[in-house]
């Protein structure tokens, strides 16, 4: 689990918006964290508040949390609903889990494996026999999609740097076109299962394979084997539509300016079909408490195909990533989990596996896909693992 994605973003970013940004407003006089907590030996709820006291900020502009051992457990909410009011953050809010999504595809292909719909050690070139070009000689089984080390090369997207890719927020970008476009770029140079590569698109492609196996699609599939035994009633893939649907805080971008000036940028609607199985979910905090808790207890995904998920590829140098999740160590505990990331929204889940303690939360981070450490992230982070 680690409180920072490694997407980067450019750093001079120089925007002629024709709707215009909003001005960097004066955090002044912020709301007050609103939390409940229950137990005297659970969570560090001095230190949580405190993670979240001054909110918003430069860093961020709302946040919602929720810690949770056996002692007791601690749900907090802070900063505002948007940057136009002073309605405090809606402590029950849908947002964008970004790479969170790959928890969800990762145990609906083990759900499929464990009903022998998919074989794990299968090439998926076999199962997408008119998809891969001639060039992919070396077979990549279904396993190496899921840990990364599949070698396949990144899709195309809609821009290389912030400006361009916001410009293009309202259009559609395709799986299938993301998919393609990594295809022909032809595969790495190393053997497929022999190096550990983060990238969406093993993802996008796993979400190409559940829909060929299943007849049915990648949303309807995911709903059915993992968000409704979940019991996560609040989460949704939203194709192409660019909104989030229901009680939601406004997600923003700050973006430096020609004359040395930040700015926060309106993000939050945004059409994410392009990042899809890999990216797309919305969801809460309390939906993503569920599916942690339900997943590490093997209520959603079967014993053996669960030991998947915490098993790094062997033999594979500085592995750190299972299938659908990756794992740090902190004070001799071993904690897994996954991040995730979209323009204006940043999300956590992890913990131990056996639940001793858990960690959710969205923070509507105005720097979201960038690779320096944001200060409210690692606060959360830190109070919710002392």
């Amino acid at each position: 689990m680690r409180a920072r994605t490694h997407s980067v973003l450019a750093a001079s970013v120089v925007l002629a918006l024709a709707a215009g940004p909003l001005a960097a407003p004066a955090f002044a006089a912020p709301p007050a964290a609103a939390a409940r907590s229950v137990g005297q030996d659970g969570p560090n709820e001095e230190a949580l508040r405190a993670a979240l006291d001054g909110l918003p900020n430069q860093h961020a502009t709302a946040a919602l949390v929720r810690v949770d051992d056996p002692d007791g457990d601690w749900h907090g909410s802070a900063g505002v609903r948007d940057l136009a009011g002073d309605r405090p953050a809606h402590p029950h809010a849908r947002f964008r889990a970004g790479s969170v999504t790959k928890v969800v595809t990762a145990a609906t292909v083990l759900r499929l494996a464990a009903q022998d719909q998919i074989d794990l050690d299968a090439p998926v070139q076999g199962y997408l026999p008119d998809f891969f070009t001639p060039e992919f000689e070396q077979p990549i089984s279904v396993r190496q999609l899921l840990n990364h080390t599949s070698g396949i090369k990144p899709g195309d997207a809609l821009g290389d740097d912030f400006a361009e890719v916001y410009a293009h927020r309202f259009e559609t970008l395709t799986p299938q076109q993301v998919a393609a476009s990594a295809i022909a770029k032809g595969p790495e140079d190393f053997t497929p299962g022999t190096r550990q590569q983060y990238r969406n698109i093993n993802y996008t492609i796993l979400g190409l394979l559940i829909e060929k196996v299943t007849g049915h699609s990648y949303a309807s599939v995911a709903t059915r084997l993992v968000l409704r035994p979940a019991g996560m009633r609040h989460t949704y893939f939203p194709g192409t539509d660019p909104r989030i649907r229901g009680p939601h805080n406004r997600g923003y971008q700050a973006v430096q300016q020609p004359d040395g000036t930040t700015r926060l940028v309106d993000v939050t609607e945004w059409n994410q079909a392009d990042r899809w199985a890999a990216g797309d979910m919305i969801s809460t905090t309390a939906d993503l408490e569920k599916l942690l808790t339900k997943l590490f207890r093997g209520k959603i995904v079967p014993q053996p195909e669960l030991e998947e998920m915490f098993t790094t590829p062997a033999g594979v140098p500085g592995a750190q990533r299972s299938a659908g999740l990756e794992y740090m160590e902190v004070d001799g505990k071993v904690f897994w989990g996954k991040s995730g990331s979209r323009y204006g929204y940043s999300a956590v889940i992890g913990g131990t596996r056996n639940l001793s303690r858990t960690l959710v939360y969205s923070v509507n981070a105005t720097d979201a896909k960038s690779a320096e450490r944001n200060p409210v992230l690692d606060a959360i982070t830190l109070a919710a693992l002392k």
